[in-house]
């Protein structure tokens, strides 16, 4: 077995294993050991920090592999909307490449096909849309030097850059002094690859891992497209475009053996150049022990007061009533809307807990950074199967507000929440769809989320419902009503409401930043390319803990 020491569930797996031999290692994190084979890269799909519209990477006209095969995606990848398929860059292990050519896209204006793809990939460009490309479960990155002379690498670069009609460059275009026409569009139509391996020597295993892969995107006008040559003027295209534009795509690749990078650390590259996404976990806790604390405090101080109130009580018989013991009888009457209450009550409860297990399973590092869509996959499974919470939680708080229509409480919990948001969900992926853009979801995948909703969640929402519905009511109210007395200004729901949400708003408010902010970077995933070379290895390694940053 490799590095890392096995967990007790791996352990187990390996026991219940009935090959005598195989191994077992966790999904996505196993090491691929390459020999002077083909490597193949994969392309994801192009977004934009500019553009709420992500599309494929066959959309923008680039060069397309002859054999192109996507490789078998899961539901939370198909619901992120990541589309990958094999691309046109290939090269061999250990081969040095010095710029070999792709293709050549030519675009004659005269003919109204050939120009809307031109001019869509001028928008791309003045939009900033970004490239993503993987090579053995890695994002290919460009890596360069920010403020203070701080590396910092972004897992995408851009298709090309624009400099507008008074000269100032936009984007990627700063990084060009060439790159000075008023109204003009440049192409990133080269990459110079290096990928950096950590070689097998003394470590009982033979290949070579892959521990890095960066690029530069550069410009050039090959003249001759069949002889390319990677130096001289940049390949621009006129703002507005009157004759026919032919674009030349090349590349070049070097091998780098770096032996002080271990694979389990080959992610750490990149996380360090994200000071940015960095969760603050000491500041979680420090809002988590301050809320606990005054929530306790306040605990406390009702239980003391009620506990002298009871003392009082039970030693004065004869006193009249006063304080909570006289609407003891009036706590739990049945609110006005009593039916939508315990139906929120319910889907508040299942969404919790999906959250609170996908959470804790993200940080025992289960959910792996190299298995794309894991994080959303275990949450929508872990939704669909906590059906029965839902139904328990509504049916037992209905049952408290003495509701008897319980077939309409079933139903609702099991069906209004998770309506609005499919049916919000249905609109903008129709949006989507029109739009051409690779986020929306295919037809086959709504029906397999429709197919989870009433086959699994609906019925296990009967199920808790059913053992809910047999709890009795706790105290009995009084039938008459006791008159509320006119309350004040503070006391009033919308100032409680305010007043009441301050503390707990403003403790998580800056952590939800820091975890929202990180989710965000989920692009940087690696995708499995599954190809195994005849020196194929695989040992255990142990979970990482990027999943933050990387999910």
């Amino acid at each position: 077995m490799g590095s890392g020491t096995p967990s007790f569930l791996g352990l187990l797996c390996a026991l219940l294993t009935l090959r005598p031999g195989s191994g077992f290692y966790l999904p996505g994190l196993a090491p691929v050991s390459f020999c002077p084979v083909n490597i193949q890269l994969f392309v994801n799909r192009l977004d934009s920090i500019e553009s709420v519209l992500p599309y494929e990477y066959d959309f923008f006209d680039f060069c397309k592999d002859d054999q192109e095969k996507r490789p078998s995606e899961n539901l939370g990848q198909v619901l992120f909307g990541e589309r990958i398929e094999t691309s046109p860059y290939k090269f061999s292990f250990m081969k040095t490449e010095t710029c070999a050519k792709v293709c050549t896209k030519s675009y004659d204006v005269s003919k109204q096909e050939e120009r809307t793809k031109l001019e869509f990939l001028k928008k791309g460009m003045q939009l900033n849309y970004q490239h993503h490309w993987i090579v053995d479960n890695m994002p290919v990155t460009w890596c360069y030097t920010v403020e203070d002379n701080q590396k910092y690498c972004n897992p995408g670069f851009p298709i090309g850059c624009y400099v507008d009609g008074n000269g100032h460059p936009k984007d990627a275009c700063v990084i060009n002094a060439q790159f000075n026409e008023k109204n003009t569009f440049y192409v990133f139509n080269h990459v110079d690859i290096t990928i950096t391996y950590h070689s097998g020597e003394g470590e009982g295993w033979t290949g070579a891992r892959l521990v890095a892969a960066t690029l530069e995107p550069r410009s050039y006008k090959h003249e001759d497209e069949n002889k390319p040559v990677c130096e001289g003027e940049p390949m621009s295209i006129p703002g507005i475009t009157n004759s026919n534009v032919k674009i030349t795509y090349s590349y070049s690749v070097t091998f780098t053996k770096n032996n002080n990078i271990k694979w389990a650390s080959r992610w750490d590259y990149i996380l360090v150049s994200m000071p940015h996404t960095n969760i603050q976990w000491f500041s979680i806790m420090n809002s988590l022990v301050i809320v606990l604390f005054l929530s306790g405090m306040v605990a406390m101080i009702m239980l003391r007061t009620l506990h002298k109130d009871i003392a009082r009580y039970n030693q004065e018989e004869a006193q009249e009533e006063s304080g909570w013991k006289q609407v003891h009888g009036d706590v739990f009457r049945p609110p006005r809307n009593g039916m939508v209450l315990s139906v929120f009550l319910g889907q508040g409860a299942q969404i919790f807990i999906m959250t609170f297990i996908t959470l804790f399973l993200a940080c025992l590092g289960f959910l792996s950074p190299a298995n794309r869509g894991a994080l959303m996959t275990c949450a929508v499974v872990l939704w669909v199967l906590l059906g029965t919470p839902a139904g328990y939680v509504s049916a037992r708080m209905y049952k408290t507000f003495g509701g008897e229509k319980w077939k309409t409480n079933v139903l609702l919990t099991a069906l209004l929440c998770p309506g609005i948001i499919f049916a919000d969900f249905f609109v903008m992926n129709l949006i989507l769809w029109v739009e051409g853009s690779s986020a929306a979801i295919p037809f086959g995948t709504l029906v397999a989320v429709l197919a989870l909703w009433f086959g699994i969640s609906v019925p296990l929402t009967f199920v808790g419902a059913y053992f809910g519905f047999k709890k009795q009511h706790p105290v009995r109210t009084n039938q008459i009503p006791r008159q509320i007395p006119e309350q004040s200004f503070f006391t009033k729901p919308l100032p409680g409401i305010i007043m009441g949400g301050i503390l707990p708003f403003g403790c998580i408010f800056i952590q939800l930043f820091f975890i929202l902010n990180t989710k965000e970077q989920h692009s940087i995933l690696g995708q499995n390319s599954g190809r195994k070379s005849k020196c194929f290895h695989r040992p255990l390694v142990k979970a990482g803990t990027y999943v933050w940053i990387l999910n």
